[in-house]
């Protein structure tokens, strides 16, 4: 090659090097120059994989205390049969109207939702009737009680003497929709072999 690059004359060595270099240029333009970011890109994709991967970690991490949270959830509240929650809910709320000295003036069918992992909720709408201290104390009783009953919407008009408030509540109850697992029973230990032969061998 470089005897043949000796025989050509000055201007077909300059015409030769150029188109080498013109060459050059070309492959560069094709293969390497598109590539150039190849190299950051890399290193961003590769920071991203490294902060999920810790979240993931973290993640994991966690695991215990969730599960812990999925327990206490699993055994909030009093469980109730399914087939019992209507009148169990029901006869809470009537409970705590005469506890509390509301009259109850109407009340809609109730409605039950079970889009919960845990819980099966119980929607009731009452009309009540009463002093604001009486629907204070109904409505602060009835949200403490073991059902986890909850106001969801509340509406509230003088009566006709106004001397008294009629109140349009929506409640909801959320009850455990499977039974807390009972606890496992202790285990007897056993006695070992050797100790019944050497109880038996003395008697």
């Amino acid at each position: 090659m470089k005897k043949l690059f000796a025989q050509l004359r000055p201007l077909e060595r300059r015409l030769a090097v150029g188109v080498v270099v013109i060459f050059i240029l070309v492959l560069n333009y094709v293969f390497i120059w598109p590539h150039r970011s190849d190299w950051s890109n890399l290193k961003s994709r590769l920071a991203a994989a490294q902060t999920e991967l810790a979240r993931d970690q973290a993640g994991i991490a966690d695991l215990p205390k969730y599960q812990r949270l999925v327990k206490g959830f699993e055994n909030q509240g009093d469980f109730v049969a399914p087939e019992d929650q209507s009148i169990n809910f029901l006869r809470t709320i009537q409970s705590q109207a005469a506890a509390s000295s509301v009259a109850i003036a109407g009340m809609s069918r109730q409605a039950s939702r079970t889009n919960d992992a845990f819980f099966v909720e119980q929607i009731q709408n009452i009309n009540i009737t009463g002093t604001d201290a009486q629907l204070v104390d109904f409505l602060y009783k009835l949200g403490s009680s073991a059902s986890m009953i909850r106001v969801r919407d509340l509406e509230l008009q003088p009566d006709s003497t106004r001397q008294k408030l009629n109140a349009g509540i929506t409640l909801v109850a959320s009850y455990q929709k499977n039974a807390p697992a009972p606890a496992p029973a202790a285990k007897t230990a056993s006695v070992p072999d050797n100790l019944k032969t050497a109880t038996a061998q003395a008697k």
